[in-house]
């Protein structure tokens, strides 16, 4: 009865049906009362998202497997003192546990989750070490800022390991050969039918089923206040915004080859148009927020001839119908056939000729055997001896493939971590076609192109993912971001009612509602979406700072501190709360701690020239002018196609008195964004200086005519009053 019902637990799990599993294995433990059982029973709980549950049977237990489960089911209830405490200590359980990196990975998340980072960075290299395909310690690792080139941590030391613990593993090696199946001669090789036309059905039946079995696979565990123009104050929303940066030395990102996508086949543009508004490389546009932000295959012609034919015809079809691949796909090299197996490389070719050869020497030992016992006992032995030695081959094939491309993605991942978002960029452009077209890729390209404040190909990045996989919620919040920027009202709505439908208790879909109502103005909505989002999941740090960027749009100060310093107690990397705090204490003129905050922001993304510009700016302000314009110096040349920082310098040079050399810089700026008032109010205001008063009347009055914010109209109504007494005192 035990035994019955154990197995009909496991059977339901796999199932998914959990209500039925728990029902069971309650049944079970009344009736066999034992800690095993009791495991059992947590792992039901947990499955069913009952981890109160599952807590309250396990508290107390001693055994191994006991106490990680009721560590899992604390983290579920934020109860990280109780996870920790069942956890330790670390080396007894990893002991006695067959989940040593996983145990490791948990004290990591409990020292992150509680602010004791070096302890957390130890533990997440650990379960690294421990399991070099742990790819969830090594992403943690990057997000902490604290993780080593991917070369180092997926290395050949790394796939030494691996080939140790995989192949070296019986059980392992037996699940890889699939043991049950090569030793049945009827499921299998059978060789009781000698004939060449026996084996040739074989192929397409038999192979194709070993090849399924092989286990090789990778292991997988805001807006801000809207800036508007001013010709005086320094202020939260007074300085040209970056205008679109496109990055025309940037070879774009390969596309989608025959990939079918949800919905019509039609759904995804053309190539030419594709590439037309990723490149772009001409248009430009006014985005007002700068920081808120096979050779041919090893079979024989007749195998291959008749699919050929068909693969033929299909492909001329498909390549119509979908966007082409980038310019490093080789068209001369012919894609080999993969199953669903975990071999890619894998081909059948290479199996038939490995069963071709066991047949000869099959056929040439069992000519001097009598009894048909001896001879099924060589057939099995050549078989199996044969298929072990080509399957171990592949297999370290496997592991080597599967290390560079995590080498890869490890690589690009830590790049874009680190915000050196343009290597990030290039390092993707290795990855396969099939590989760089997946969601989880496409979104971070997107976040790469964000962080570069190149709001289109971000854009056409993200819309890239939602196509491919309409139900991956990684990143939406950063695309609704870049939708806010864009001032793409329709699309923002489009995308939070897709979220919602996805999934309504994602903080990603509340993040992309709050976004739309803050583009419509309607700021305190905005605030109540974005804290719907931190309900849903309190350690979501963007949408704190969301929050925090709609109480500073609505001059809530104090609330948007608390926000901001709630972002940043979630992740102290979160450089854009850094930031926002650095911006509320420039508009309180509380100078040196605006700059301390600056600073905090500038060392976590040192590449971005919004940060070193308001850096400069407080500089400045701190009669520090020499930093000042060494910080601007730096920030036009990181990014110059951004005119925020050279607007800046030349409201520093007014200052410092050198007028002419701040008119070079405004009448090369008036070139980039013909349509920004700040400039033309400046120009006037040097005109003035120079005494040209036409020219600076002229000049005001343009900056009149582009329809600034109500602030600002007062402040050059005032200019151009002075500027009338002045011109008629010196008529005088």
């Amino acid at each position: 009865m035990e035994a019955l019902l154990v197995n009909y637990v496991d059977k339901s799990l796999n199932q998914y049906m959990r209500r039925n599993a728990i029902f069971l294995c309650e049944r079970l433990y009344a009736e066999f009362p034992s800690e095993v059982n009791l495991q059992l029973l947590a792992r039901c709980y947990l499955n069913n998202n009952q981890a109160h549950s599952a807590y309250h049977i396990l508290k107390g237990m001693q055994m191994a497997q006991s106490r990680y489960l009721f560590a899992i089911s604390c983290l579920e209830m934020d109860l990280f003192s109780e996870a920790e405490a069942a956890l330790l200590p670390i080396d007894e359980l990893c002991a006695e546990a067959p989940n040593g990196a996983a145990v490791q990975y948990l004290l990591g998340i409990i020292y992150r989750d509680t602010d004791r980072t070096k302890s957390s960075v130890e533990h997440f290299r650990k379960a690294l070490s421990i399991d070099p395909l742990f790819w969830a310690a090594y992403e943690e690792l990057c997000i902490l800022g604290e993780a080593e080139e991917a070369a180092v941590c997926f290395g050949e030391a790394a796939i030494l390991y691996v080939q140790e613990h995989y192949l070296g593993n019986p059980s392992s090696f037996s699940q890889i050969v699939g043991s049950d199946q090569s030793l049945d001669s009827s499921q299998t090789f059978g060789l009781e039918d000698l004939s060449l036309s026996h084996s040739q059905q074989m192929e397409g039946n038999n192979i194709r089923d070993i090849c399924q079995n092989n286990h090789g696979g990778l292991l997988s565990t805001g807006p801000v206040g809207q800036i508007t123009n001013s010709c005086c104050n320094i202020s939260f929303f007074c300085t040209p915004s970056p205008v679109l940066t496109q990055l025309s030395d940037m070879a774009p990102p390969p596309l989608i080859r025959n990939v079918r996508l949800p919905g019509s086949e039609g759904s995804l543009r053309s190539s030419t148009q594709a590439q037309r508004l990723f490149l772009c490389e001409n248009e430009s546009a006014q985005i007002r927020g700068s920081l808120f932000f096979d050779s041919g295959l090893r079979r024989s012609a007749r195998l291959v001839a008749a699919r050929r034919s068909l693969n033929t015809s299909q492909g001329s079809e498909s390549k119509a119908n979908s966007l082409h691949a980038s310019s490093k796909s080789n068209s001369s090299t012919c894609s080999s056939t993969v199953y669903k197996g975990q071999f890619e490389n894998l081909e059948e070719g290479k199996l038939l000729e490995t069963y071709h050869d066991a047949l000869s020497e099959f056929r040439a030992t069992s000519s001097s055997l009598s009894s048909s016992a001896d001879v099924k006992s060589v057939q099995h032995e050549i078989v199996n001896t044969k298929l072990r030695s080509f399957i171990s081959n592949s297999s370290t094939s496997g592991i080597s493939d599967t290390m560079r491309l995590l080498r890869i993605l490890g690589e690009g991942y830590r790049h874009l971590c680190m915000f050196r978002c343009q290597e990030a960029l290039n390092v993707y452009q290795k990855l396969s076609s099939k590989q760089y077209n997946t969601g989880w890729v496409l979104s971070q390209v997107g976040k790469a192109y964000f962080e570069l404040v190149d709001y289109l190909n971000a854009d056409y990045a993200f819309s890239l993912t939602r196509q491919i996989s309409p139900y991956n919620l990684e990143g939406m919040d950063v695309y609704s971001t870049v939708l806010y920027h864009l001032k793409e009202d329709m699309k923002l709505k489009y995308l939070a009612q897709e979220l919602i439908s996805v999934d309504r208790f994602a903080p990603q879909a509340w993040c992309a509602i709050g976004n739309s109502y803050s583009l419509q103005k309607d700021h305190e909505t905005a605030l109540k979406s974005f804290q719907r989002a931190v309900q849903l999941n309190s350690r979501f740090a963007y949408a704190h700072t969301l929050s925090g960027h709609e109480n500073v749009i609505m001059e809530d100060y104090g609330n948007g501190v608390e926000c901001y310093q709630k972002a940043l107690h979630v992740d102290g990397r979160h450089y854009k709360s850094w930031y926002g705090l650095g911006m509320i204490y420039l508009l309180q003129e509380k100078f040196e701690f605006a700059e301390h905050h600056f600073r905090q922001a500038y060392q976590i993304n040192p590449f971005s020239s919004v940060i070193m510009c308001y850096l400069g700016t407080t500089l400045e302000a701190l009669k520090r002018s020499e930093e000042a314009l060494e910080m601007m110096e730096k920030a036009i040349v990181t990014d110059n196609k951004n005119p925020l920082p050279k607007y800046s310098k030349a409201k520093m040079l007014v200052t410092l008195g050198k007028l002419n050399e701040a008119l070079e810089i405004l009448e090369e700026l008036k070139e980039c964004t013909p349509r920004e008032s700040s400039i033309y109010a400046l120009m006037g205001e040097i005109y003035k200086q120079h005494k040209e008063y036409d020219k600076a009347m002229l000049y005001f009055g343009m900056a009149l005519d582009l329809k600034p914010s109500i602030v600002d109209v007062a402040k050059i109504e005032a200019a151009i009053e002075r500027l009338i007494i002045a011109d008629e005192i010196e008529n005088l």
